[in-house]
């Protein structure tokens, strides 16, 4: 079997490290460290230029929940074609209503615009089910809401906190999906742990973001002045790791 790994990414460093890796695809994302917000036009512009791969951005307005209100689903629905005319082969994102189930209504608008801007520059778009699907009331009916979207995937845990808890869950959705929708298993999702997800789920497509933690460059350092969440030093920097990648690679392809 031919494994596809996506590997999500906040950085052109750590797209760069993942395609040294063996990424076969990237998610590209702003703020990995709160789940991953929308990233810029300019980031999208230079990941593709400097990478290749295929890119699917991320579009998610702000850290939180997936109910959003009518100002940011504009945002999201402009947001969806200015990502794709600035590069963005797919577009990865997610709405709930307020008792859980798969917003249909806000998301066809916003798939809408991404695949008109596909269209505009005459190529094809992935759509992507983002890990709201993990927090949904009803997974299978969320399943098959997303395959009437006409979407390429749905990224998901088996609603777990991680893949490999999620196993039995990721199994039904695979089975249930019968390649009308690629399910990609994502959290927690490690070298060590590729081949038991593969057997246990019978997924072919993987997610991960191979993090390391680095030390910052600054050697001048004013201690106690946090700038964001509480318990995170500013002098420490997530970023992909090539080698983690390249044995998530090593281990699939070696299946």
């Amino acid at each position: 079997m031919s494994y596809t790994l996506e590997v999500c990414v906040d950085s052109t460093a750590s797209a760069l490290a993942a395609k040294e890796g063996g990424a076969d695809r990237l998610e590209l994302c702003a703020d990995l460290i709160v789940g991953g917000t929308t990233p810029s036009l300019a980031l999208v512009r230079q990941v593709k230029g400097t990478t290749g791969l295929p890119v699917r951005a991320l579009l998610r307005p702000r850290f939180g929940d997936f109910c959003y209100d009518r100002w940011e689903l504009a945002q999201m629905a402009a947001s969806a074609a200015e990502l794709v005319a600035a590069g963005a082969d797919g577009i990865v994102t997610g709405v709930l209503t307020p008792d859980g189930a798969l917003d249909v209504e806000a998301l066809r608008p916003i798939y809408d615009a991404a695949r008109e801007a596909a269209a505009k520059a005459n190529r094809p778009v992935a759509l992507t089910l983002h890990r709201a699907f993990d927090v949904c009331r009803d997974p299978f009916a969320a399943l098959e809401a997303a395959c009437g979207l006409g979407l390429s995937t749905i990224l998901t845990s088996g609603q777990a906190a991680s893949a490999p808890q999620g196993a039995p869950l990721l199994r039904q959705l695979v089975e249930r999906a019968a390649g009308r929708i690629e399910i990609l298993v994502g959290a927690g999702v490690s070298p060590a742990n590729l081949p038991a997800l593969t057997r246990e789920t019978g997924a072919s497509a993987f997610h991960l973001s191979g993090k390391q933690v680095l030390d910052s460059r600054m050697t001048f350092r004013r201690e106690g002045v946090p700038m964001g969440l509480p318990g995170f030093s500013e002098f420490e920097l997530w970023q992909t790791s090539k080698d983690t990648i390249r044995n998530a690679r090593t281990v699939l392809d070696t299946l």
